[in-house]
């Protein structure tokens, strides 16, 4: 067992809780039952929740135990968001996107030993509930003046478009799930982000009205944001998934990459395993040596191993570093070196013609006569190969896998060509 608490508190990690003395009290007499939920209300997590995924696993690692819910039922309604009503997706679509999500979480949490994970569906407590039941044993011990006062709510209620009792009956259906796991499995945590605030406590009060006896606790995360005022997660393509189909094994390293300088110790602290001593040496070497991207070289080796695994991850650096003439491109295998042009700017042609020409067309140069003078300094690549004369052709035999060449001019300008059939 650990003083976990400082060690969220030292991460970043702890934003608020029911009562900080009382939760460190019942964490160092544990193992303690903790809980996270995740609606699926996509077919993805995105990188927004390994902050809770990450969070549960250290809390297992200090010697307790997580119940990792995935909400089929919650899932079907979907918290409320400050803006718009949610579209309701099928009950067969939700069912799938819940073991699309619980197999993503499992690689995180270890299932065996004393402290094992459990995973859990609040479908299996409220599928067979009536309307009836669930107004009179849960709907009765809610105040509706209380939970008007949760945020996302209370900005609804502002906007024209209001919002549905489907969704305002959402923190019920969460309060319950804490109320059925304290009875089932003696969970007495939840945690989650700070902006569940409202839906936590809920389920506090819950547990508190039917179960007087029991102490229970709820600790929320900060939210991660972005310096530039954009948000965490998202690039110019939209969410960064963890579904390798969604967003590539390579995409999803370069994000990690690209982080911004002014985030990246923020970032470590909250979503690495290494230590104090290893984190706060990654954010000297940043501060010295910020064009170095050490820091974010590390992040995006660590978050890419435990997403996708050891080999994905050391396939994504090899491409990486293979684009930029450090690797022989030729050796890339055909679905990474398809992943990683993919994020490039890139053009179809149904005929190779000549370089110049291609250097203009996929945008690496303003016009022919400028390729023609990156060539005539040395500074435009085929493949990794210099291109030594103005006029030259480029071949199909050049085609890596018979479909791709990549273009770069200098050391960092990078485009791909792609060959495709009239």
């Amino acid at each position: 067992m650990t003083d976990i608490v400082d060690e969220l508190q030292w991460r970043g990690l702890f934003a608020q809780s029911t009562d900080e003395d009382a939760l460190r009290k019942a964490l160092a007499d544990g193992p303690i039952t903790f809980y996270c939920g995740f609606d699926p209300t996509a077919p993805s997590l995105h990188v927004g929740h390994l902050v809770q995924v990450l969070t549960m696993r250290r809390l297992q690692q200090a010697g307790h135990r997580p119940l990792a819910l995935v909400g089929g039922a919650t899932g079907q309604i979907g918290d409320p968001k400050p803006t718009a009503e949610r579209t309701l997706n099928s009950p067969e679509t939700v069912a799938l996107w819940v073991e699309r999500v619980r197999s993503q979480i499992q690689p995180f949490l270890d299932f065996e030993g004393e402290n094992a994970a459990t995973m859990v569906n609040n479908l299996d407590w409220t599928g067979g509930m009536s309307a009836i039941e669930f107004l009179r044993d849960i709907g009765k011990h809610f105040r509706v003046n209380k939970m008007l006062t949760k945020d996302s709510v209370a900005r609804r209620l502002e906007s024209d478009q209001g919002i549905s009792y489907t969704e305002f009956s959402y923190q019920l259906l969460q309060g319950m799930d804490f109320l059925e796991l304290y009875r089932r499995y003696g969970c007495v945590l939840q945690s989650g982000g700070s902006d569940q605030w409202g839906n936590l406590t809920a389920g506090l009060d819950l547990i508190h009205r039917l179960e007087p006896d029991a102490h229970a606790h709820a600790v929320a995360t900060p939210l991660m944001t972005k310096s530039d005022g954009t948000k965490f997660g998202k690039t110019e393509g939209g969410a960064v998934w963890l579904d390798p189909e969604m967003t590539t094994p390579y995409a999803f390293y370069q994000f990690w990459l690209n982080v911004d300088d002014r985030d990246i110790s923020t970032y470590m602290r909250i979503l690495s395993f290494k230590s104090q001593t290893e984190l706060e040496e990654l954010e000297q070497v940043t501060q010295e040596r910020p064009q170095a991207r050490t820091a974010q070289r590390a992040l995006a080796e660590e978050l890419t191993t435990l997403v996708h695994g050891a080999e994905q991850c050391a396939a994504v650096i090899a491409a990486s570093k293979a684009l930029f003439g450090q690797g022989e491109i030729g050796d890339l295998d055909e679905d990474t070196l398809s992943a990683a042009l993919s994020e490039l700017p890139h053009v179809e042609v149904t005929e190779l013609g000549a370089v110049v020409d291609l250097f203009a067309e996929v945008g690496l140069v303003a016009s022919k006569s400028a390729a023609r003078r990156t060539v005539k300094e040395g500074g435009a690549y085929v493949n990794n190969v210099k291109v030594a004369a103005e006029d030259a052709v480029a071949e199909r035999e050049q085609l890596l896998h018979g479909r791709w060449l990549v273009l770069r001019r200098g050391k960092k300008n990078l485009a791909a060509v792609e060959v495709v059939d009239a």
